[in-house]
């Protein structure tokens, strides 16, 4: 599959370019902490979370004799068509469920979906294999409860930032144990590389957030920690949403290059002057990303058995 640039824009975000520049010629770039007293203090002075209308479920998801919190939205007005397993994004060291209490609202209301949100344990003070194996568990509850629970069995994961990390290392874990209940994933600009075996993946070398998430593993390049190094072949459906101005781009079209190569459908789509974390804006692009998002889930859970 074609994975070059001027192939994955679509032509019509064009008109979009002026007015997303614009908001971002106010915006300074952000960076996340680069130590762990910054962290900490970045933690101590962080505002709460929006909150939404109404207010999720909280709960213990439970499988293989762990647990992890996890929040559910379910639609308000309409029966759950399916369930969305998202993880939130952070560096896997920053924020939490909670701060994405507004977006899950919006989506389980506009796709008439449960939204099922992990409160994954963070780095470092749970580096890895923490925060993928309480996702693993929020993804097998799913398989036994959702349609007990939520009247459907139709699945999919996603994430944002470190969270579609996450998602990927879930549904290579999900395949290594013959689970294929998950009939797509939702990737936003996440990272794979985390070993600084790529190109890409020096461009980020020197990022705290990498050391904090890592802890002592004597290898970065293993797979469930670098979801680009895994055997990717069996794996559902993946669409990827990634910023023409992001960093992590060229580590993105390799990881679409490696899903492709290894025989998985992979839509990628790159959004013009757009950086990191850029759904999360309040700009014409992330509108446009987020409509393409909700109709290709919608379409995936409608096809789900």
């Amino acid at each position: 599959m074609n994975f070059e640039l001027s192939s994955r824009i679509d032509p019509e975000l064009w008109s979009l370019v002026d007015e997303t520049r614009a908001f971002y010629a106010h915006r300074p770039a952000g960076r996340g902490p680069g130590s762990l007293e910054e962290l900490l203090a970045f933690r101590a002075g962080a505002p709460a979370p929006a909150e939404c209308d109404p207010q999720p479920v909280t709960e213990q998801a439970s499988a293989l004799g762990r647990s992890v919190p996890v929040r559910i939205h379910s639609p308000v007005s309409s029966p759950v068509a399916g369930v969305f397993l998202e993880i939130h994004g952070g560096g896997f060291y920053m924020r939490s469920a909670a701060g994405s209490d507004v977006r899950n609202r919006r989506l389980a209301d506009a796709l008439g979906v449960a939204v099922v949100s992990v409160d994954y344990r963070l780095a470092p003070e749970h580096p890895w294999p923490s925060a993928p194996d309480d996702c693993e568990t929020a993804a097998l509850w799913l398989v036994e409860q959702a349609e007990s629970r939520f009247g459907t069995a139709k699945l999919a994961v996603g994430g944002f930032s470190a969270g579609s990390t996450l998602a990927v290392s879930t549904l290579v874990r999900l395949r290594d144990r013959g689970v294929t209940a998950f009939s797509g994933g939702v990737l936003q600009f996440g990272t794979y590389d985390l070993a600084a075996k790529t190109e890409a993946g020096r461009l980020i070398a020197d990022e705290y957030f990498l050391d904090a998430y890592a802890g002592t593993a004597p290898d970065r390049a293993h797979p469930d920690l670098s979801p680009l190094f895994a055997d990717l072949a069996g794996l559902p459906p993946i669409f990827i949403v990634v910023g023409r101005d992001d960093i992590l781009l060229e580590d993105n079209l390799a990881m679409a290059s490696r899903m492709s190569e290894a025989g998985v459908e992979v839509d990628l789509r790159v959004y013009p002057a757009s950086p990191h974390g850029f759904t999360g804006h309040a700009t014409p692009m992330a509108l446009a990303a987020l409509e393409r998002i909700d109709a290709w889930l919608r379409a995936r859970l409608s096809q789900a058995d």
